[in-house]
Parts: C-alpha cells; sequence; structure tokens
C-alpha cells in the first residue's frame, strides 16, 4: 500500500460521499466491517461518528487501527481502501449533533434524523492507502 498523501485525483474521489465499509478490530483481535459515512477534513484525517452504545467504539478505543474502503458510486470496481489509527475523539451529545449533522448532509443533504441518541466522533489520521479501477496507483 502507498503511503498517504494520495494524488489529487485519488483524493479527490475519496472525498465525495461513497458508500463505504470501515473495518475495525474485535478484542479477540479479529476484524469486524460495518457499512459507515465518512467525511475527509481540511487536514485530510477522516471523521466517522458512532451511536455510543455501539459495541465497536469500546473495541476502537481498545484497537484504534481501522480500515476504510469506500466504492465509486454506481461503479463498485473503482474504490479506495485508506488504513489509518484513530487520532482523536470527542463526543457529539444529542444535544447537538454537530458531527453526524455534517455527515448527513454530506451524503443526503439534511441534519440526521434520529436526534435522541448521544453519538461519538473519531478521526482517523490516513497512513497509507490503495486504489483500484480508476483510482489505481501507477
Amino acid at each position: 500500500m502507498p503511503q498517504a498523501p494520495m494524488p489529487a485525483d485519488v483524493a479527490e474521489l475519496f472525498a465525495r460521499p461513497n458508500p463505504a465499509v470501515v473495518a475495525v478490530l474485535l478484542p479477540s483481535g479479529a476484524p469486524m466491517s460495518v457499512a459507515t459515512w465518512y467525511l475527509v477534513e481540511d487536514d485530510g484525517t477522516v471523521l466517522l461518528n458512532m451511536d455510543v452504545e455501539r459495541a465497536r467504539v469500546a473495541w476502537m478505543h481498545e484497537h484504534p487501527e481501522v480500515a476504510l474502503t469506500a466504492l465509486k458510486e454506481g461503479e463498485w470496481y473503482t474504490h479506495v481502501s485508506v488504513r489509518g489509527r484513530i487520532v482523536r475523539w470527542e463526543d457529539d451529545p444529542e444535544t447537538a449533533l454537530a458531527d453526524i449533522d455534517r455527515l448527513s448532509n454530506h451524503y443526503g443533504g439534511r441534519d440526521y434524523p434520529t436526534r435522541d441518541r448521544a453519538r461519538v466522533s473519531c478521526w482517523v489520521e490516513v497512513t497509507h492507502w490503495h486504489g483500484w479501477g480508476a483510482a489505481k496507483a501507477d
């Protein structure tokens, strides 16, 4: 896997609201993946946001290494996969939900509809990336 940063055309593709899957490690060290929304921040970190009650939140605290694959909308053969480490955590309480609203607007153009659950955000520093299809590294 090439090290970050990505070439500009790959970074532009990755920054779109693509369907994505994030992989985390269970306490046993086994991988587990789940569909997710993500948002690439101006500093290159990747924002993820979860309901605080999800088991993966504790697993990600224990094993902060994650992988994420984003598939180009309508063209799954073109995809970008990244590896990295969670470098920051912040609460996104139900009184604000600022981060999940940013993600929901990025993907659907409106604020997140479920307003009665506390959420938590984390930011992943991308260390390696791999592209395929139109995103394949030369």
